[in-house]
């Protein structure tokens, strides 16, 4: 009888031990909007890899990919309570929270790779736009990427005036929107989720992202023509929930920020991976012709979308934007 009150015990004790270590693992639910085959989901697994180690499985990430948690607006909504703690989001998509990040959406910005990553990583600019979502509830930890934006259509588009009169899908960004406004389009925001069927039923005849979302959502099975251009960048704006966040030890907000930022030169490593045998699966599909745009082309492109530079430098702030003038010009030299 005692070796069975014995053994009962430390089997009870053994499962209280259990429950008490799942007890100490706190879920941090990670959300993003692209496929789990995506450049975005490996970083999401890499930062879930580093997290879950360095903190000792103090805590458990949850991924939630293509967009489970609902569409980008509506979980950093949740963010700002601390439903949601940790997401990638389009930093078009943040603009109403901040509207300083709509500088990286400006056309033409970034003449490369290299220049792009200097500018968003460094202090006075990409640190400073991060620094700026605090106030609405959010902290930046660093800018991933969905990398450089291309454009499709059912006509081929050779010049700005091929898209006058056009009706064009664009994220609900009203510098977005402002962009093709300048080329005399118009420009209708759908949501991302939806733009397949707007492309296929004709209610948009052309769009713009990157080649990792015209490959993973398919448009190019519905667009007759894929011009490479490089106009335009979509960075995304590795955000924590601020209730959340602030309410972790010290020691947790470094482990958690460290996280963070590695992951995020590892997903941009994988984006750059990622490009060319992505742009060949579109090829190979034989759905689109692809075009590589001229850097006379280009240029025409850039002086016709000038404007929205003008127009939105109060938006975004002149201090700002004469600060990314100066770090690509650096740069390039």
């Amino acid at each position: 009888m005692n070796k069975r009150k014995i053994t009962i015990g430390c089997l009870t004790a053994l499962v209280l031990s259990m429950t008490s270590t799942v007890a100490l693992a706190e879920v941090i639910k990670f959300h993003h909007d692209l496929p789990d085959t995506s450049a975005q989901h490996k970083g999401a697994v890499k930062f879930k890899e580093l997290v879950e180690a360095a903190s000792n499985g103090a805590y458990e990430v949850e991924i939630y990919a293509n967009n489970a948690l609902g569409d980008d607006v509506e979980v950093a909504q949740q963010m700002q309570f601390g439903a949601v703690q940790a997401a990638p989001i389009p930093t078009a998509k943040l603009a109403n929270f901040s509207p300083s990040l709509q500088l990286i959406d400006l056309p033409f910005l970034f003449p490369s790779v290299e220049a792009t990553y200097a500018l968003l990583d460094s202090e006075e600019v990409g640190g400073a736009m991060l620094k700026s979502l605090e106030e609405s509830g959010f902290v930046g930890a660093k800018f991933w990427e969905s990398g450089f934006k291309q454009l499709t259509c059912n006509h081929l588009v050779s010049k700005p005036e091929d898209y006058v009169g056009r009706n064009v899908r664009v994220m609900e960004s009203p510098l977005l929107i402002a962009q093709f406004e300048a080329l005399g389009a118009t420009a209708i925001p759908v949501a991302f989720s939806e733009t397949y069927t707007a492309l296929q039923q004709g209610v948009v005849e052309c769009q713009e992202n990157p080649i990792v979302s015209i490959n993973s959502m398919k448009f190019y099975e519905v667009q007759d023509y894929m011009m490479l251009s490089n106009h335009g960048y979509i960075g995304t704006a590795f955000i924590f929930s601020k209730v959340w966040f602030d309410a972790q030890a010290p020691e947790m907000q470094d482990i958690l920020m460290t996280a963070a930022r590695e992951a995020g030169d590892y997903q941009r490593q994988v984006s750059a991976e990622d490009n060319g045998r992505l742009l060949q699966e579109i090829i190979d599909a034989g759905t689109t012709e692809v075009v590589e745009m001229t850097p006379e082309q280009l240029a025409l492109f850039a002086e016709a979308m000038q404007p929205v530079h003008e127009k939105f430098a109060d938006r975004i702030g002149s201090d700002l934007l004469e600060a990314a003038y100066a770090e690509i010009n650096s740069f390039s030299k």
